[in-house]
């Protein structure tokens, strides 16, 4: 009777064109899914051989699927540790290295390691810079008498280097009898993560020979800590230059500031990829250059690169920079297009985008569509919708998100206070505020007291939000004086404005706001001794109130007016309609408010005139005359709007039917039908 064999089986079933060595030369996945699909039908799969052979098929870098893998060997019953090994490697290859070490913990049941089963799971530890789990495993290295393995010594050197702990990588690496290029780049890699330069300039220089990665370590390092000139003279020296050091040497131009060294590099490369682009939008948008960063993307589309998540990131950040809606609703256009999830980071800007360039409704419609929200959408909404001041709609959602068991963070809480502060909610303001706390754990930063503090003083509470202040467990910055002198100007409240205007003074001496804003407060209440005590002080100081400046887009271009501007291109036909809204404002019973206007004009009609050329009104001139009818005009200022500008804006909404939106350097303003859906002015 014939001995029933794997080698006799596939004889009998493929008798001329299957051998057993196909066990050996099978290479594609396609071939492997057959040989699998035949053990299996035939009942041979259990022959050791066969399943330890469809394993590492299957584990091959040049097949490398890991479920396939995975579930051979959970069939197989009494796997070796050469299999454990394997599959181990496999759950790294594929970056799943939580995954690995939980494995390599069931190992621990069965076999004790080997030195091939070390250098994989210490390399799962480097990828997650899990130190402590690492640490152990070392601890486990010594204990088994692997600790002078030259690849086991290699692999703790890279863990260490890349988890910051440089004293030990060094610890590691000098007891190595062999040290090959791997370890020394590991090491030189570890110096420069820690900003240790002149050490790894010393590890780079005893190198006994250098690879491209070595060179790209020092540039990058360099670059890192502000060497920038030095990082640019190693790599003029790097005898082959690769994609990876161009890049690295642009990424640390942009980071250090330099944008023009950054371009000159880019316009030299011979070859780009996506990292190159990203590294000059994302520069560009780091330097706040907004506008060269949209021109590179715009750029990058007609060579035909495909953005990734983290440039459409970047452009969408470059456009709220720059306020341009226009702009924002194209890339948008792109994503929708595409078919580009909103489920990540790209939702999150999307909406934020929106709210800062004055379309609410649309950043609504953005956070609606996402079918999975998550944390930084809820947020950016919540946060969108208080500074638009539209308060009742950002706690609703701030309600549902808790509802579903979204955990809110201290940046949630800054647009739930925020949109309490914008509708003067004072009892809700303190609720949440002690809500973040008790409920959620939550320490409370300045901008949270700073929040408390806006919500008091636009109040008119203002002796609650100064002891607030003195209260606060962190030295109050600008902004929370700030806030307090304003509140007092609001107020006339002149005590408490001064009390705020010295410490506002005696900390950023240079900010020239606070003498502004103390200055009208004085004007205000018809101290006008005081007002040129400030003015003087001032030009002692060299400081000059910036001048206002107000922009609109109109057909993809921005356009900037700044007060009393003429040098536009329609300043006729600007001018002419200023005079045509000052005719209608007075038949709707408007009364400048030339309170705040400066001393040394004296006469009241040089006052109106002079409020009658501040930057908005010349933008809202322009929108007027350049959009169609019924469209919102949407404006950004760079200074506070002030009251009588207010005031007008209110009643230019209800004469001309139109949506006047204001962003300026606190909120924004929603003008329509005479109303406003802020309370800043009274």
């Amino acid at each position: 009777m014939q001995t029933l064999t794997l080698s006799n089986i596939l004889h009998q079933h493929f008798p001329d064109a299957l051998h057993f060595s196909l066990l050996k030369s099978s290479k594609t996945h396609q071939e492997t899914q057959q040989l699998h699909a035949f053990s299996l039908k035939t009942g041979v799969f259990s022959h050791p051989s066969l399943s330890s052979r469809l394993l590492s098929l299957y584990a091959d870098p040049n097949i490398n699927n890991l479920r396939y893998a995975r579930s051979v060997f959970d069939r197989i019953q009494h796997p070796s540790l050469v299999l454990w090994n394997i599959i181990l490697k496999c759950y790294i290859q594929n970056q799943q290295s939580h995954e690995a070490i939980s494995l390599f913990v069931l190992l621990l049941g069965h076999f004790p390691p080997d030195e091939f089963t070390f250098p994989c799971v210490i390399k799962a530890c480097a990828k997650l810079t899990a130190l402590k789990e690492g640490k152990q495993i070392h601890g486990l290295v010594l204990k088994l008498g692997f600790g002078l393995d030259k690849f086991v010594q290699a692999s703790l050197v890279n863990l260490y280097s890349k988890c910051g702990e440089i004293g030990s990588a060094y610890a590691v690496f000098d007891q190595m009898d062999e040290k090959d290029l791997v370890s020394w780049n590991s090491l030189l890699d570890g110096y420069a993560r820690c900003g240790e330069v002149k050490a790894a300039m010393k590890v780079f220089d005893e190198m006994p020979e250098k690879d491209c990665f070595s060179w790209t370590v020092l540039i990058d390092g360099l670059a890192k800590c502000g060497e920038v000139e030095t990082a640019r003279k190693i790599f003029e020296n790097m005898p082959n230059r690769n994609l990876v050091s161009w890049n690295t040497m642009i990424n640390g131009y942009m980071k250090a500031g330099d944008t023009n060294s950054a371009c000159k590099l880019f316009d030299q490369m011979p070859t780009r990829n996506l990292i190159t682009w990203n590294s000059m939008i994302g520069g560009f948008k780091l330097n706040l250059r907004f506008l060269e960063a949209l021109e590179m993307f715009e750029r990058m589309l007609e060579e035909e690169f495909r953005p990734t998540h983290a440039t459409l990131v970047s452009a969408i950040s470059a456009v709220s920079g720059l306020a341009s809606l226009g702009t924002g609703r194209l890339i948008h256009s792109y994503i929708v297009k595409n078919g580009i999830e909103l489920d990540g980071v790209v939702g999150t800007v999307l909406i934020e985008m929106y709210s800062k360039c004055g379309g609410i409704d649309s950043a609504v419609t953005v956070f609606r569509t996402i079918s999975h929200k998550k944390l930084g959408h809820w947020t950016a909404i919540i946060v969108g919708l208080s500074i638009h001041g539209m308060a009742d709609h950002a706690l609703k959602l701030f309600l549902e998100m808790r509802r579903i068991g979204v955990k809110p963070n201290a940046i949630t809480f800054v647009g739930v206070l925020n949109a309490c502060s914008h509708v003067g909610l004072i009892n809700d303001g303190h609720k949440y505020f002690n809500m973040m706390i008790n409920e959620y754990g939550i320490k409370p930063t300045i901008e949270h007291y700073g929040c408390l503090v806006d919500i008091l003083c636009r109040a008119g509470c203002l002796e609650d939000a100064k002891d607030i202040i003195e209260e606060m467990p962190m030295r109050p910055n600008k902004v929370i004086w700030m806030t307090l002198l304003s509140g007092a100007r609001n107020h006339r409240n002149t005590k408490i404005g001064e009390y705020a205007a010295q410490h506002l003074i005696e900390l950023t001496p240079e900010t020239t706001g606070g003498y502004v804003v103390l200055s009208n407060m004085y004007a205000v209440a018809g101290e006008w001794e005081k007002v040129s005590e400030v003015r003087e002080m001032m030009k002692k100081r060299g400081l000059r109130k910036d001048p206002g400046c107000s922009s609109i887009e109109h057909k993809g271009v921005v356009h900037n007016f700044i007060v009393g501007d003429k040098s536009f291109p329609q300043t006729k036909e600007i001018y002419s309609k200023l005079a045509e809204m000052r005719e209608k404002l007075k038949l709707a019973g408007h009364v400048p408010d030339t309170s705040q206007v400066l001393l040394y004009i004296e006469k009241e009609e040089e006052k109106e005139a002079e409020l009658e050329n501040h930057s908005e009104r010349l933008a809202i001139a322009f929108g007027l005359i350049n959009t169609e009818a019924g469209c919102p005009i949407r404006i950004m200022k760079n200074l506070r709007v002030c009251s009588d500008c207010h005031s007008i804006t209110k009643l230019l909404s209800k004469i001309y039917s139109r949506e006047i939106i204001v962003r300026d350097n606190s909120r924004f303003h929603h003008f329509k039908d005479g109303l406003c859906s802020c309370k800043d002015f009274w």
